[in-house]
């Protein structure tokens, strides 16, 4: 068994920009972005640097994985905004917060392929009708009173 080689120094207990960007990584003007949306947090060192408690490894491998799924990045705010800040994502909190987007993500992929199936059927017409193209007037109300401007016109 191969053995793997002992660190001579201590992990630092925060990380620089830099560092949290090489190893996590994420650029970083992402790191900028995810603190001005609140996703991450620093500590700002007298010279005005940023530091990061090393716990911001694990925030960001939650946010990327997330993103990676497809979870708009407003929702990954909201599962991060129910956690303490001072600790990262548990495996359990994975688990908990991926339940509720695997509903979400069925919900969408459902839309997406109603879309297609739609967009088939205006590919096969071409008519893109504004009175009758499913995909581009889809559930159109005002048609049932005629063409035209309506609201515009004080109609309904």
């Amino acid at each position: 068994m191969k053995k793997l080689p002992v660190r001579a120094e201590p992990l630092p207990a925060v990380l620089t920009v830099g560092e949290a960007s090489r190893r996590s990584g994420v650029a970083v003007s992402a790191l900028h972005f995810y603190e001005a949306k609140g996703l991450i947090a620093s500590v700002r060192t007298s010279g005005n640097q940023r530091r990061y408690a090393r716990d911001v490894l694990r925030r960001l491998a939650f946010i990327r994985a997330a993103q990676r799924v497809g979870i708009p990045l407003a929702r990954v705010g909201e599962a991060l905004a129910s956690l303490p800040r001072s600790r990262a994502p548990t495996r359990a909190d994975w688990s908990r917060f991926s339940s509720v987007w695997r509903r979400e993500l069925d919900a969408r992929i459902a839309e997406l392929q109603r879309l297609r199936d739609a967009l088939d059927g205006c590919v096969g017409c071409g008519c893109l009708s504004t009175r009758w193209c499913a995909l581009y007037n889809e559930n159109d109300r005002a048609a049932a009173f005629g063409p035209g401007a309506l609201l515009l016109r004080g109609g309904r």
